[in-house]
């Protein structure tokens, strides 16, 4: 797949530690509309950036050629990898987010993200447990692209990982936190060691539940969601990918 038409920002530098990408980051703009995202990721005193944004319509604009380092992570790190924007390829969608009202994303919109990351992948053979959001790299400070995402159909079309919840009760054991530390490491997440539920720890749940257990956002954590934690730092851990 190649992008419908050509924006080009003057904000990007060569990769560093690396020549090609191994990751893709997916963001939300957060903004009113596609045409304000477009005029503030070519802004050269925004000092901000992507490879890509895809408008709610379904229309894929490149910013930045994927072999240049874009500037839309950030300070994020993801497993060893601690500058995320010379590992990776940044897609912003077009979203107004949460700050205005949070609607869902259009199908035209998921469909087209899809196609994008396939051809990312193809080009660069990023495996898809690579592909993460805004939330996994910079938990406690970024939340996007959020829990309406549909991380699952990702998934089932081979551009991210998944797995779907175990039908278990609620359990009222307690929740481990070293437990949770651990398996959120061997997943990617940048997670402390502390064996407490502090403020980073609590950051990093919120941002694996929006990504992996979106209907309990809202909930504190459980020994359920732990486990699922486990699964899939077993399925996939992040040493094993890039």
């Amino acid at each position: 797949m190649t992008a419908d038409r050509h924006h080009p920002s003057p904000n990007h530098t060569e990769r560093r530690g690396t020549d090609a990408p191994d990751m893709i980051v997916l963001h939300y703009t957060g903004m009113e509309s596609a045409q304000a995202a477009l005029v503030r990721l070519s802004d050269p005193a925004a000092e901000v950036s992507a490879h890509y944004l895809v408008t709610r319509m379904g229309e894929i604009v490149s910013l930045v050629d994927e072999t240049r380092r874009a500037w839309h992570a950030g300070r994020a790190a993801w497993g060893a990898v601690e500058d995320v924007n010379s590992h990776s390829v940044g897609i912003e969608i077009d979203h107004p987010g949460h700050m205005l009202g949070y609607p869902p994303f259009p199908d035209a919109q998921i469909a087209a993200t899809i196609g994008l990351i396939r051809a990312i992948r193809a080009r660069w053979r990023i495996p898809p447990e690579r592909v993460v959001g805004h939330a996994c790299v910079a938990p406690g400070r970024k939340i996007d692209p959020g829990e309406k995402f549909d991380w699952r159909r990702l998934s089932l079309e081979g551009c991210a990982v998944w797995l779907d919840a175990e039908d278990a009760p609620r359990t009222t054991a307690s929740a481990d936190a070293s437990a949770f530390q651990a398996a959120a490491r061997m997943i990617g997440y940048g997670c402390p060691q502390t064996g407490a539920w502090d403020r980073e720890t609590f950051a990093v749940w919120q941002a694996f539940t929006m990504r992996f257990l979106p209907g309990r956002t809202k909930r504190a954590p459980d020994a359920t969601g732990i486990a699922h934690a486990r699964r899939l730092a077993e399925r996939w851990p992040v040493a094993a990918g890039g």
